[in-house]
């Protein structure tokens, strides 16, 4: 088994300097109810610092205050309404989906709906999306990313190193499994990730790792992608350990991102 690396992050895209606005990334993500309105933003506010624009839509019929906390929040996204969700879809490089999403028939639909309208887009299912996606519609453009239950509720099966890279093989897709140590597989390679700290437990930094796997995969390969934000979301953590000790939250892990990244670019091989 493979052990990650600093070095993943290094084979990353770089922006070219004459680069203008959407030629670094453009990613829609789908999410977000009442009750779980802060998944979301959590993922949106890791993504938006790696690709130029995040689309969201929610399909929660979020009441005024719900709305207005969120968009104070974070100015990092632009809001979408239904209409236009399949030709933002059709036009961005990754679609992020699940985080803060109802448990419903009809967010089941769509998730389906969204996984076999387009088959060749880049595709990263977290959080409720493990629950509501069908299994034989994923393939290589998909990045599924759950913790232990929300593997058992996707393939069927418990969750080990070897049934991850059974069911990535059988399903043709990326598995970014999240339990303790990260293991990361596409059916064929299997590589573990062994940064990060206790500290991470906290919830909502599941969300901030799926948004950076996201926002990473409208640029690069899903399973780099996968490998160097299971990296840098462990860097992260280590850094705000140095300053903070224990005491740190999702937040927090979001904003420290940029920094370990730069980190990591400036080291020497």
């Amino acid at each position: 088994m493979e052990i990650i690396t600093r070095n993943v992050v290094k084979k990353l895209f770089v922006p070219a300097p004459s680069s203008h606005k959407g030629q670094n990334g453009v990613l829609l993500a789908i999410g977000g109810s009442e009750k779980y309105h802060g998944a979301p933003l959590l993922a949106i506010n890791a993504a938006s610092r790696f690709v130029d624009l995040v689309y969201f839509y929610s399909p929660a019929k979020l009441n005024h205050a719900v709305l207005a906390k969120m968009k104070s929040s974070s100015n990092c996204f632009i809001s979408l309404p239904k209409k236009d969700v399949f030709s933002v879809a059709a036009k961005c490089d990754c679609i992020l989906i699940g985080n803060g999403l109802e448990l419903n028939a009809r967010n089941k639909r769509l998730v389906n709906a969204l996984l076999r309208k387009f088959p060749h887009k880049k595709i990263v299912l977290d959080a409720a999306a493990l629950h509501l996606a069908d299994a034989n519609l994923l393939g290589p453009n998909t990045l599924v990313a759950p913790h232990p239950l929300e593997f058992k509720a996707l393939f069927g099966v418990v969750a080990s190193p070897e049934e991850v890279k059974r069911q990535a093989h059988v399903h043709d897709c990326v598995v970014l499994l999240k339990k303790g140590f990260c293991f990361i597989t596409d059916g064929f390679a299997l590589a573990q990730n062994k940064n990060g700290n206790q500290g991470m437990t906290k919830g909502g930094t599941g969300d901030v790792l799926a948004g950076l796997a996201a926002a990473f995969a409208c640029k690069n390969p899903l399973l780099l992608s996968a490998e160097a934000a299971a990296f840098l979301n462990g860097l992260a953590g280590d850094m705000l350990k140095k300053k903070k000790g224990l005491n740190y939250n999702a937040d927090d892990l979001a904003e420290e991102l940029p920094f370990a990244f730069a980190k990591l670019r400036g080291m020497r091989k």
